[in-house]
């Protein structure tokens, strides 16, 4: 499965491209923080968002585009920019026919961590752990955005055994079951505090961190 995951903002837009093996083995394909100046008029802002997911999705031709799910917070003007750039992105994958995921942080966070409240640190480490890297990926917006990339490929569950018809076009490649036992550490933890918040759902009290 390949993952575009996209970490939303006016000022930052953060990239991350995954492959995810069927054993949930996860790969880095590509990463990169797009950046809008704060005083240009909000329509070319979004502008160079929306031409910016359109040339990733054309390029690396995702099965799944995961995107923050948008919430209230206490900054309003900082939640409407997130919003404006999230409809961009979300509206882009409706023109190119990709399936939509949207994760909250604490959800990504727990994915990758193991904790639904884990600092951006934390997330960062983990990132670079579970993707091999030989250093973290910055700034915090390219690991925000791999986190949601690989939270989302883990999250789908039995599903990842099957190749899509975009990774069959791409790769030929034909999906092998998941066998018990193959998930990596970061994988197991997951699991394990995704059965813990089934019983405890918290509610989400911000962003990344």
């Amino acid at each position: 499965m390949r993952v575009l995951g996209i970490d939303p903002g006016l000022t930052r837009c953060g990239f991350g491209v995954v492959d995810v093996a069927a054993n949930r083995t996860a790969t880095l394909v590509a990463v990169k923080v797009i950046g809008t100046v704060a005083h240009t008029p909000l329509p070319e802002r979004l502008l160079v968002i929306a031409e910016a997911v359109d040339a990733w999705l054309e390029l690396w031709k995702p099965d799944v585009l995961a995107v923050e799910r948008v919430f209230s917070q206490t900054n309003l003007s900082t939640v409407m920019g997130v919003a404006q750039a999230s409809g961009i992105v979300i509206a882009a994958a409706a023109r190119h026919g990709v399936a939509v995921a949207l994760h909250t942080p604490s959800e990504v966070k727990a994915a990758v961590t193991g904790d639904g409240r884990a600092d951006k640190a934390a997330v960062t480490a983990m990132v670079t752990r579970i993707l091999r890297l030989s250093a973290p990926p910055t700034p915090a917006d390219a690991a925000d955005a791999l986190a949601l990339a690989i939270a989302s490929a883990w999250r789908s569950g039995p599903a990842m055994a099957k190749p899509s018809t975009a990774q069959a076009m791409r790769t030929g490649a034909v999906g092998l079951p998941v066998r018990k036992g193959t998930a990596p550490a970061a994988q197991k933890i997951w699991l394990e505090a995704e059965a813990k918040a089934r019983k405890n759902r918290e509610k989400p009290k911000g962003s990344w961190g």
